[in-house]
């Protein structure tokens, strides 16, 4: 990785032989000579582009914003998109842009703030970014984040463009927003230098709400949300595909084989991942949230792979199965896989509009109660063991969430429109239920100890019930089965 050329103090010359041109300061570039100065100032072509089409989600974005104007009128809103965050010294992750900007614009851009100013009939809205390098002053090839360093970017006019949206700088949002009078709302947690600009104007009571009302506008996709959505599935079921004709080779290394053959496809086909993959083999299928992905992929274990591709407008889809590593269950991995797959059929079963959004956890839990109780690890009745939450123990989490920019959207949405609430047409949840007995549980029998299982897969509510937007994926376990030994034979 190349080190960013940073202006040094001048070497006075030599005091005998050849002397080396000497360096001489100037007010532009401090430590450069004048002649490079001026080198690096000229002979750059035009690179201006003209009659840009906007992007797919303008009128969408369009639509979104109308809808934020109207829920807060006579109020200035500020939604930034973030700034880069330091990974180590000189270097950072990264950038992804927050969900609220991006829902609001469609702009991925480092730096970016939408500012919705109200007036006497709405809002107009205006989003700040950083412009092209300035090549007069040196910050095209003297700033880490100059052009030549990170590669261009568009100009304002390019921008206005693609959005569709009025573009001004951002290096002069602050103190504007400083100066500005009457009521202001930020979203908070992405651009501390905005937020410094309105202290004394917002409180976090009412940013709440501002962030809230987002949330909870994205319950309900459209229909260039959905199609986002089953794009990131469909590269996720290929994403499946790719780790299972390479088990051999992950048997031969680590669940990081894993881990890198799924994080291939999601470049290749999109953004990035949309959370960190989870590739847990053996006993770590047990630890719901193992990301270090560091241990051995076994013949005769099972391998809980949950991952998601995130499209390149960052959708991002959510999908685990639990995969015989030898390509066939063993008797005990069958019997509590095809207990998880009855109880995601119930769930999945549950799914449709009108439904209370609790209903499809409520279905998959009393499948997972019963079988425990049938198997002899809980006494029952089934009631009492719901009543008393005691099949928690071993299915730990709840059976799904809202899906979309976020792997868990909507989180900020309020109990009574979410959890509390009822399914519409055009949300997308996840349905993914699970069994997980620990290495070191003595309150089951040996057989069960070290075996984890969830199915998960991203659920449409439509108009007349549910469309399974990862059905591409086999489910049941005999499938799963054959499916695993026509990619690999």
């Amino acid at each position: 990785m190349a080190e960013e050329l940073t202006p040094e103090t001048p070497e006075e010359p030599e005091p005998s032989g050849n002397e080396p041109v000497k360096q001489r300061k100037n007010g532009l570039y401090p430590g450069v000579s004048d002649e490079l100065a001026e080198s690096m100032r000229s002979g750059w072509a035009d690179t201006e582009l003209h009659g840009l089409e906007p992007i797919a989600q303008a009128g969408h974005t369009a639509r979104r914003r109308a809808e934020l104007s109207a829920r807060f009128p006579g109020e200035r809103l500020v939604i930034p998109a973030g700034n880069l965050k330091t990974r180590s010294n000189d270097t950072e992750y990264p950038f992804r842009a927050s969900t609220e900007y991006v829902y609001l614009t469609g702009d991925q851009t480092e730096n970016g703030v939408l500012v919705l100013e109200p007036t006497a009939t709405g809002h107009d809205a205006t989003v700040h970014l950083l412009p092209r390098s300035d090549r007069e002053n040196g910050e095209f090839w003297l700033s880490g984040q100059g052009e030549l360093w990170v590669g261009r970017r568009h100009s304002l006019a390019e921008a206005e463009q693609l959005l569709g949206i009025p573009a001004k700088d951002v290096r002069e949002l602050a103190d504007a927003l400083a100066e500005a009078t009457g009521p202001v709302r930020v979203v908070r947690g992405h651009d501390a230098g905005i937020e410094a600009a309105l202290t004394d104007k917002v409180t976090r009571e009412r940013d709440e709400e501002l962030r809230v009302f987002l949330s909870e506008a994205r319950l309900v996709k459209d229909e260039f949300e959905i199609a986002e959505l089953q794009k990131a599935c469909d590269s996720t079921v290929r994403g499946f595909e790719d780790v299972v004709k390479v088990l051999d080779k992950a048997r031969a290394t680590s669940e990081r084989y894993v881990e890198g053959t799924f994080f291939l496809r999601a470049r290749v086909e999109g953004n990035d991942v949309g959370y960190g993959t989870i590739c847990a083999s053996g006993p770590h299928a047990c630890t719901l949230h193992w990301v270090r992905n560091d241990g051995p992929v076994r013949s005769g274990d099972l391998l809980l792979l949950d991952a998601g591709v995130e499209t390149r407008e960052l959708y991002t889809a959510d999908v685990t199965r639990t995969l015989p590593v030898s390509g066939r269950y063993t008797g005990i991995q069958k019997k509590i896989y095809d207990a998880v797959y009855e109880a995601q059929e119930a769930g999945i079963a549950a799914v449709r509009p009108g439904a209370k959004y609790r209903d499809f956890h409520d279905a998959a839990q009393r499948v997972l109660a019963e079988r425990l109780v049938g198997w002899g690890l809980l006494e029952g009745p089934v009631d009492r063991v719901l009543e008393l939450g005691l099949q928690r123990r071993w299915t730990l989490h709840g059976t799904g969430h809202m899906l979309g920019l976020d792997v868990h959207d909507c989180a900020a949405a309020r109990t009574e429109a979410y959890v509390d609430g009822t399914l519409e047409p055009g949300m997308v949840l996840t349905v993914e239920p699970g069994l997980y007995f620990q290495a070191d549980d003595l309150t089951v029998p040996e057989e069960y100890r070290g075996i984890g299982v969830r199915i998960e897969d991203d659920i449409l509510v439509t108009e007349d019930g549910n469309r399974n937007l990862s059905a591409g994926l086999p489910r049941r376990s005999d499938e799963v089965e054959t499916w695993m030994a026509a990619l690999t034979g």
